[in-house]
């Protein structure tokens, strides 16, 4: 049995691994490299300079790889870099960068991404993600390890969201979310910390009790800012949990949920 459907466009200078599948009625670009264990279901364009790693799961009617929704895109050579692992499920919409950034948009590994999420230019996304049904990414978004999206989250251009953070349904995001905090609301602010994903994840108890410590510090103590971060980064010298608050502030460039 063929692994490509008759049916399907592929460009003859596209290179896939010689196991990929690929379903009827969908469209190969010439600048797509796809690795070895990919499945492409039926009535998905991949396109771009697109390169796709191993194992990946792509459902109908998907556009990996378009253009970005940027009016200063000029047609630049501009690419998109997909990890391993990862399933896109139906009419997902992945867009390459552009030279604004850094002029790729970067998907890590073992991402769900589930039926008409957007992935907007220049994104970087770690790994381990689920971004639930029509979670919108706009231009520039940086996405942490271990992310969870509640479906219609809405995140703004630039933000940044901390690895083990979770947003709530239709969560409006237009600040940055620190790691392991719970955004909820439009606009979305802290309500807690991810403990149920922490757990799942094998934090200890005395774990998500520093991380619930120093949620308390930032956001419940009304100390001013900086006087909370300099609190957490002492607390980080011996609780190795607390590090990836203090190089989160670091990195923070739109200011924090609050």
């Amino acid at each position: 049995m063929t692994l490509i459907h008759p049916s399907a466009v592929i460009d003859p200078k596209a290179e896939l691994a010689a196991d990929v599948q690929v379903g009827p009625f969908s469209v190969i670009g010439p600048g797509v490299k796809i690795g070895a264990g990919t499945v492409v279901g039926p009535h998905v364009v991949i396109d771009g300079a697109t390169t796709i790693g191993s194992n990946n799961r792509f459902h109908p009617f998907g556009h990996i790889g378009c253009q970005p929704q940027d009016k200063k895109y000029a047609g630049e050579d501009t690419r998109l870099e997909i990890g391993n692992g990862n399933t896109f499920f139906q009419s997902v919409t992945v867009s390459t960068g552009t030279t604004q950034d850094q002029g790729v948009t970067r998907i890590g590994d073992d991402n769900w991404v589930m039926a008409y999420v957007h992935i907007a230019h220049d994104c970087q996304i770690g790994s381990h993600c689920i971004f639930a049904n029509n979670a919108t990414l706009a231009g520039h978004v940086a996405i942490g390890d271990w992310v969870i999206l509640g479906g219609f989250t809405t995140i703004h251009q630039f933000c940044k969201v901390g690895p083990h953070a979770m947003s709530a349904f239709t969560a409006a995001i237009s600040q940055d979310v620190p790691p392991y905090v719970l955004a909820a609301g439009n606009r979305a602010t802290p309500n807690g910390i991810n403990s149920e994903g922490l757990k799942r994840r094998g934090f200890t108890s005395e774990q998500i009790t520093t991380i619930k410590r120093a949620y308390k510090t930032l956001y419940r103590q009304n100390l001013p800012l900086d006087e909370a971060k300099g609190q957490i980064e002492a607390a980080a010298v011996g609780a190795p949990e607390l590090q990836a608050f203090v190089d989160f502030f670091a990195a923070s460039t739109r200011g924090l949920i609050r």
